[in-house]
């Protein structure tokens, strides 16, 4: 748990938005509020929430008073409680292939309420380019990567660049530029 709260607070600076899963079966746990509470610290804008193992739960009055427990942690920390979209699911039904309310549809429920509740975030694309690193690799017949989020600007293969620290400044090129482990010409 003390790494993922590390990961956490290191990657949510970045976020546009969130997906907090709830236990449908257990409600909120002691570490759903601490979640919360760093998602509103690092300035995460928007949650949305699955309550997910819905498939465990027989009582439609106990899923709703799951909701509604959430819907209230989340204005104890001024997210927007009443607003916040609550999808009501099975992560392991829908994996099962289930077309069923809970299953597949439950997901496609998800990524609807994010595309309407998280904005297009408007990224700086004008400007000279600008990444602050976050990590550092040497990987062997590859030579250095660094890794960050672009916060301003386009960067290409082949672009000469400076990196700008408390050492000297240091020029290189570009050699690849990678997302989530897909190649991208910029």
């Amino acid at each position: 748990h003390a790494d993922y709260v590390k990961n956490m607070i290191t990657g949510a600076a970045q976020m546009d938005g969130a997906i907090m899963v709830v236990s449908a079966a257990d409600g909120p746990m002691p570490q759903t509020r601490e979640h919360i509470l760093l998602a509103r610290q690092v300035g995460v804008p928007f949650i949305v929430v699955y309550l997910n193992k819905a498939d465990m739960v027989d009582d439609e009055e106990l899923l709703e008073l799951v909701e509604m427990e959430v819907r209230e942690l989340l204005d104890a920390y001024d997210f927007p409680g009443d607003d916040t979209p609550v999808i009501v699911g099975s992560a392991l039904k829908a994996l099962e292939g289930d077309e069923g309310e809970h299953g597949i549809e439950s997901i496609a429920k998800l990524v609807r309420a994010m595309d309407e509740f998280i904005p297009e975030p408007e990224r700086a694309v004008d400007g000279a380019f600008l990444m602050p690193v976050e990590d550092v690799f040497s990987i062997s017949g590859r030579g250095t990567v660094a890794t960050g989020r672009v916060e301003r600007g386009i960067v290409n293969v082949g672009d000469n660049i400076e990196i700008v620290g408390i050492h000297d400044t240091v020029k290189t090129t570009v050699t690849g530029v990678e997302m989530f482990r897909k190649l991208l010409d910029q």
